[in-house]
C-alpha cells in the first residue's frame, strides 16, 4: 500500500535506543507509513541498527550523511518524504500504537490546520527532575489550538517529537539553524505567518530524559537563547506596532524579559506589580504601578505578563478579564 504518512527520525549514536523507537513505529496502527531514519555521522551502532529494519520491512529507509547536525538532518530526511504529512520522533524516545492514526485523523478531519501535536510522557520517571516534571503537567493543560497559540510565549507548547505537520507547509517554511532552538523558531514563525496548529490531547509520545539530550548540552538550548527566541517573535509579533509595551511582573523572567525586549527595541513603558516595595519606584525609566493603575497606563499599548508558575498566571488573567482585555489580541503571557 502506498504510504500516506512519513516518520522522520534524526539519530547520532543512538545505539542503545534506536531499536525500540523503531519497533514502536512498526507496530503502529496506521501501517501505510514511511520511516526514514537519518544517520547524522553516528560512531557507534546506529546505522547498523537502523539498516537490521530497513533489511526486514520495506516501509524502512536509512540515510546517512556526515556529522552536520540536527537541523541540516531534518532537511536532509524532509527533502526524501514522500507523503503529505510528516511526523517527527526522536531515536531515543518512543511512540503509542496509535499515535499516527489519531493525528492523521485529525488533520484529514480539518484541512486548515497545519499540523497537530500530543501530549508526552518523559521517562525514566525515578531520576525525573521537577523543572521537567512542571513542564511536563503545563503540557497537559494545552489541549486545543486556542490553547497551543496563546500559551506560545510562555515555554514551546508542543515538543518537537510530537509534530505531525504537512509536509508542503514544512517545505515552504523549513527548519532552519539560527543559534536557539529550531523546534520553538519554527513553531513561532509558523504561528506567527498565520497556520494554525492543533493538539491530540493524549499522551502519545514517551519521551526520554537522559543527560546527552540536546536541551541539556547545546549552546543553542541554554535558557539565554530561548529567551532571545521570544523576545525576537514578541517583538515582531504582538509589539511590532509600538515601540512600548506594558510589562506586568518584574521577577527573576521579568527582569531577564524586559533586558531581551529591550534590545529588540522595546521599552516598558509600565511595570505592573503587587510587590509593596516595588510600588512607586521606577525600573529602567519605567514607573511600577499597581494593576488597578493598568488601563490609564495601557492606553492602547500591548501588555506582556510574565510571572512564573500557574497560580499567578491565572489570576492575571482574571484581572484581565474583569478588564475587558483579551488574550493574544490585548496582552500575551510570557513566561
Amino acid at each position: 500500500m502506498p504510504p500516506v504518512v512519513s516518520v522522520l527520525i534524526p539519530a547520532r549514536d543512538a545505539a542503545g535506543t534506536v531499536s525500540a523507537c523503531l519497533t514502536s513505529v512498526r507496530r503502529q496502527s496506521e501501517a501505510r507509513f514511511e520511516c526514514l531514519v537519518v544517520d547524522d555521522g553516528s560512531r557507534d551502532g546506529t546505522r547498523a541498527a537502523a539498516e537490521a529494519f530497513a533489511a526486514d520491512d520495506p516501509r524502512f529507509r536509512v540515510l546517512s550523511t556526515p556529522a552536520h547536525g540536527l537541523v541540516p538532518a531534518l532537511l536532509h530526511g524532509l527533502a526524501a518524504c514522500r507523503t503529505p504529512l510528516v511526523a517527527r520522533l526522536d531515536a531515543d524516545d518512543w511512540m503509542h500504537h496509535r499515535r499516527l492514526e489519531w493525528q492523521r485523523q485529525s488533520l484529514m478531519a480539518d484541512p486548515g490546520l497545519a499540523g497537530v501535536g500530543c501530549h508526552v510522557r518523559v521517562f525514566p520517571r525515578a531520576t525525573l527532575r521537577p523543572g521537567l516534571r512542571g513542564y511536563e503537567r503545563w503540557l497537559h493543560t494545552i489541549t486545543s489550538e486556542h490553547g497551543v497559540r496563546a500559551q506560545r510565549f510562555i515555554e514551546c507548547p508542543l515538543p518537537h517529537p510530537t509534530w505531525m505537520l504537512r509536509r508542503a507547509v514544512l517545505q515552504a517554511t523549513p527548519w532552519r539553524d539560527v543559534g536557539w532552538p529550531e523546534d520553538y523558531d519554527l513553531l513561532l514563525r509558523l504561528l506567527g505567518g498565520g497556520q494554525r496548529i492543533g493538539v491530540v490531547p493524549r499522551r502519545l509520545v514517551g519521551w526520554r530524559d537522559r543527560p546527552t539530550r540536546m536541551w541539556r548540552t547545546a549552546a543553542a538550548y541554554t535558557p539565554e537563547r530561548f529567551l532571545a527566541c521570544k523576545a525576537r517573535f514578541l517583538a515582531e509579533g504582538p509589539l511590532r506596532h509600538r515601540p512600548e509595551y506594558v510589562l506586568w511582573g518584574h521577577g527573576a523572567t521579568g527582569r531577564a524579559l524586559r533586558r531581551a525586549l529591550l534590545a529588540e527595541g522595546k521599552q516598558a513603558a509600565a511595570i505592573v506589580e503587587i510587590h509593596p516595595r516595588r510600588i512607586g519606584r521606577r525600573i529602567g525609566g519605567a514607573p511600577v504601578v499597581r494593576p488597578e493603575a493598568l488601563p490609564s497606563w495601557r492606553a492602547g499599548r500591548p501588555l506582556v505578563a510574565c510571572v512564573s508558575g500557574a497560580v499567578a498566571r491565572a489570576e492575571i488573567r482574571s484581572f484581565c478579564a474583569r478588564a475587558g482585555l483579551r488574550e493574544d489580541v490585548d496582552y500575551w503571557c510570557a513566561a
